[in-house]
């Protein structure tokens, strides 16, 4: 094999599909990236069993061939060459030569036929959406997955297809996060668990264009994401997601409405008297027309009012501090509208036309002297 490529397009590819490459593995074939010259494309490709990613990358193709290069040194190597065209030489031992004007390495590369190829999709079931769209709602969705293993369920985020409705959904025990979006066309119904290290990679790749769109393919056990010149195929986790309905509520007892950005602002001020791993709730006194937010920790207090507008009852209620900087962070809205029942219930922040709606669950608290 013998293909030259320049460096910016080879390492913008080399860093897409090193996403895939795996931690920790006793299968050093996985730690790889295959380059796959063999016909009229350079594709690269990296996949750990799980999650599979491939790119095609422009280059010239002077000796079709395939080999597997160790993904680590064949991205420092990348990295650290002069911006200009790389070559790269395999001989029929699997030796790589790697050229760039006066700089030269020699690296043992493995054959491409003991690879890990992406298995191959039916593209039945599709949806499209544009880039932009699809990387916002991770966005605002993802923080609210499980980082553990204990309900495996809880490390993915449902995508539930109804007509031209997508409603993407992730809980971790403590908070809901909730986005519906309405797409171009309308699809058959169908719900999948999308595991969010999958998604924790693909919208660090996508580049988010407004006016470029994503073709979503999902099977029983699979989705693959393809975009530009990628393509980003995951493993589904398998079983019945939770029924959400049952744990939301349109009931409340207090209404505030409130600028999203003083109350971030507020909060992030509160948290510079936590220490890191300390348990400390921010304290919500809601009155007529102010919410006066209070912390209490070993290292001082504070106490600060913002004015809000509020329909119902007087209430405080307390709070886990990230959880509420997420949500306000996933937010766009300028003002926003938090539901709360009482100190022990959870609350809404939702919007009048259901785009978004976050539940965060109170916890206890004792009152700042």
């Amino acid at each position: 094999m013998k293909i030259i490529c320049s460096k910016s397009s080879l390492f913008n590819g080399v860093q897409i599909v090193s996403k895939a490459i795996p931690s920790k593995t006793t299968m050093t074939i996985l730690q790889c990236i295959l380059i796959n010259a063999s016909e009229d494309q350079i594709k690269l490709t990296a996949n750990d069993t799980e999650l599979g990613i491939e790119t095609t990358v422009e280059g010239t193709i002077a000796e079709k061939g395939i080999i597997a290069l160790d993904a680590k040194f064949f991205q420092d190597i990348v990295r650290n060459l002069p911006d200009s065209d790389i070559t790269i030489e395999t001989d029929s031992n699997y030796m790589t030569t790697i050229t760039c004007e006066n700089s030269k390495f020699n690296i043992i590369g493995k054959a491409g036929d003991d690879f890990s190829y992406l298995p191959v999709i039916e593209k039945q079931n599709t949806i499209l959406m544009s880039q932009f769209t699809l990387k916002e709602i991770i966005r605002q969705t993802l923080f609210c997955t499980a980082d553990n293993d204990n309900n495996v369920l809880m490390t993915g985020e449902l995508f539930d297809v109804q007509g031209d409705h997508l409603t993407v959904i992730a809980l971790d025990g403590h908070r809901i996060a909730i986005r519906n979006v309405t797409m171009k066309n309308s699809y058959p119904s169908n719900k999948v668990i999308v595991p969010a290290k999958t998604l924790n990679e693909l919208i660090k790749i996508l580049p988010g264009d407004t006016d470029k769109d994503v073709d979503i393919f999902f099977t029983d056990k699979h989705i693959v994401f393809n975009f530009n010149d990628t393509i980003v195929v995951s493993r589904l986790i398998e079983g019945e997601y939770f029924k959400i309905d049952q744990m939301l509520s349109s009931d409340y007892e207090t209404k505030v409405q409130i600028n999203k950005q003083s109350l971030l602002n507020c909060i992030n001020r509160a948290t510079l008297l936590v220490k890191e791993g300390d348990k400390k709730p921010v304290i919500m006194n809601i009155t007529d027309n102010n919410l006066e937010m209070m912390i209490n920790s070993t290292i001082g207090s504070m106490d600060e009012n913002i004015t809000i507008e509020k329909n119902g009852k007087d209430l405080m209620i307390g709070f886990n501090p990230k959880f509420l900087i997420d949500a306000l962070r996933a937010i766009d809205d300028e003002i926003i509208t938090i539901y709360l029942v009482n100190s022990k219930a959870p609350c809404y922040i939702k919007d009048n036309d259901g785009n978004y709606n976050y539940m965060v669950l109170p916890v206890n608290f004792t009152t700042v002297a």
